[in-house]
């Protein structure tokens, strides 16, 4: 199987090696460095269907870059597009939902999949609309975060209350719903003016037992930050 290696403290790149016949794939445009010995296509992994439905559900690329090791053994240097630390996540026994524009890459025996989710989630969750997307098969995939990352047990008894701005991924059979504050239910006008008075955004409450993969930064209120500091 190919070996994935996050290299570098910050903005690091993802070192993948591999063997002749292996194969990765990864979103489009990820490639930085490639040796000879490794050929690089751009392929709708899966057939068109599902090359629309990851478009619309996960704000990936029409097409994705696979890369294989054709001639020999070689080695190949990728990046995801946003600043920010990526996280290598063993998929097999457990399967992984990943938030928009998350994905890097991912060995050849992982598939992302597009199912539904429910109307709550969808209306108010950044994490697809209607459809989310999940993994399956077995192998790795790497994910990247905006900012630093870090991975959180949740067990069952102690649900844990994230911002969604800040999910990365998360182990497909935790249970999530979505809130527009992290206080007690007051209806939801009475939240929604709680939340708009605490400055809180839309947070996703899991429970059950697995791990979710958060980043420090929130790329929404970046890219305000920034907009207001160009109109200044």
């Amino acid at each position: 199987m190919p070996v994935f290696t996050v290299t570098g403290d910050v903005d690091p790149f993802l070192h993948v090696s591999m063997r002749q016949g292996e194969m990765i794939y990864c979103e489009s445009d990820a490639m930085v460095m490639m040796e000879s010995t490794l050929e690089l296509k751009g392929r709708m992994r899966g057939g068109l269907g599902a090359a629309l439905m990851r478009t619309f559900a996960n704000g990936e690329s029409f097409f994705q870059q696979h890369i294989e090791a054709t001639r020999g053994n070689g080695d190949c240097l990728l990046s995801p597009t946003l600043p920010g630390a990526m996280q290598i996540v063993d998929c097999g026994p457990n399967q992984y939902i990943i938030s928009d524009g998350a994905f890097v890459a991912a060995s050849s025996g992982v598939d992302l999949k597009v199912r539904t989710q429910s109307l709550g989630n969808a209306l108010f969750a950044q994490s697809g609309g209607f459809f989310v997307t999940e993994t399956s098969g077995q192998g790795q995939v790497v994910v990247s975060g905006f900012g630093s990352m870090s991975v959180l047990e949740v067990e069952p008894g102690k649900d844990a209350i994230i911002d969604n701005s800040h999910c990365v991924c998360w182990d497909s059979t935790l249970r999530y719903e979505v809130s527009v504050t992290t206080g007690q239910s007051a209806g939801f006008l009475g939240n929604l003016v709680n939340s708009a008075v605490s400055g809180e955004g839309i947070v996703l409450r899991f429970s059950g037992k697995g791990k979710v993969y958060v980043c420090s930064r929130n790329r929404a209120a970046f890219q305000k930050w920034t907009q207001q500091g160009a109109q200044r």
